[in-house]
């Protein structure tokens, strides 16, 4: 046996043939390098046994009575605990027709009979050694996902706890007038600011690939919006911006998830916020289209974006052209959330803008169903 043989020993590989003939030749030149074989000789009788015991790989004939290889791949396929099985299709039959249809149906191989021994073992190996690969890689994307999330949710903790102790000493240090003292606590402040953003949009960045469900639900845009202008009615205020929640006229009810829905609407008015110069006007207008659908507009008078922004504006970590005016941090996530979620909530999303003439991200939503 060879090193090869060696490392994959445990294997376990599902034989589909109506020609038991065929399945006493595979299964023993199989067998014989330790792969663990798991022998059917119909479509039936393969799913009822894929039911009961994974597999790595399978080796599926085409042309069997009852179900035929590809209804038995595309039924694999359509199940999300066997996706990722590679399937090879054997047949007789050297037909170029066969060999598109069977890979356009999820197979990853087709090797014709009569089989070559060592041709039909190296493709066993190859997709076997490939699935080992894939799923490792998985497994370290997940365990990766995971340390990340400890750890970003731990900063998010302590720079909480930071952020309070240091405001309190910012405001110590005002009270006894020492501008070095003030100096220092500003900094401090600006810095442990910045890093909880990073965090909190990491994690929401995090939350969204993972796909959260969304709990759709009637909701009145107007009264999210009137929620997320009020949370921001301070920021707005500190910097001198004049921060208007309009109705052109009474706004329907849609469907969308409530929740995703905030976050959509606090990052557009935040990033409004963020980057007009003192004097400016935000505004969230909330609509109709003349189709019924629901309508938000989030406008400032901003520096605008360019064309090269609008390239990669909803891609992650982007710095684009404009900067912060008043010193907040930006962390290249909001806008890639903003898109995602819109695109879960099944809205659109569109922006319009000119260098130097603000800019304007309108929202539309599909109308609530009404009630039978």
């Amino acid at each position: 046996m060879s090193a090869v043989d060696r490392e994959t020993p445990a294997a376990r590989i599902l034989v589909v043939d109506d020609q038991e003939t065929n399945l006493r030749v595979l299964g023993d030149m199989l067998a014989h390098l330790g792969y663990d074989i798991v022998p059917a000789l119909d479509g039936e009788q393969a799913l009822r046994r894929l039911s009961s015991r994974p597999v790595d790989l399978i080796l599926l004939d085409v042309l069997m009575p009852g179900l035929d290889g590809f209804e038995v791949c595309r039924r694999i396929r359509s199940n999300v605990a066997w996706i990722d099985i590679p399937i090879i299709f054997l047949s007789a039959a050297d037909d170029k027709s066969l060999i598109v249809r069977a890979l356009e149906s999820g197979g990853v191989d087709y090797i014709t009979k009569p089989f070559n021994a060592a041709e039909l073992l190296s493709r066993v190996r190859t997709h076997l050694a490939l699935k080992t690969a894939r799923d490792r890689l998985r497994q370290l994307a997940e365990d990766k996902d995971e340390l990340l999330g400890i750890l970003a949710h731990d900063l998010k903790n302590h720079l909480g706890g930071m952020l309070m102790s240091v405001q309190l000493l910012n405001e110590k240090a005002k009270s006894i007038n020492d501008s070095r003292f003030q100096r220092m606590g500003a900094n401090i402040l600006r810095a442990t600011d910045q890093m909880l953003s990073f965090v909190k949009e990491f994690l929401a960045n995090s939350e969204v690939d993972h796909g959260r469900p969304m709990k759709f639900q009637p909701v009145l845009l107007q009264d999210v919006a009137a929620a997320v202008v009020q949370r921001h009615a301070e920021h707005a205020q500190r910097k001198d911006i004049a921060l208007l929640h309009e109705q052109q006229e009474e706004g329907p009810l849609v469907e969308a998830d409530r929740a995703a829905l905030e976050q959509v609407l606090d990052n557009l008015v935040s990033n409004a916020l963020k980057f007009s110069p003192s004097g400016k006007t935000v505004r969230v207008v909330v609509g109709q289209t003349p189709d019924g659908r629901g309508e938000v507009r989030v406008a400032d008078e901003g520096p605008g974006f360019t064309e090269q922004d609008k390239q990669q504006i909803f891609r992650r970590y982007r710095r684009l052209s404009a900067r912060p005016t008043g010193g907040e941090p930006s962390t290249g996530l909001g806008l890639s959330i903003v898109k995602k979620l819109m695109q879960d909530m099944r809205g659109d999303l569109r922006l319009e803008s000119t260098p130097d003439h603000g800019a304007t991200f309108l929202l539309t939503f599909n109308p609530a169903p009404v009630p039978a």
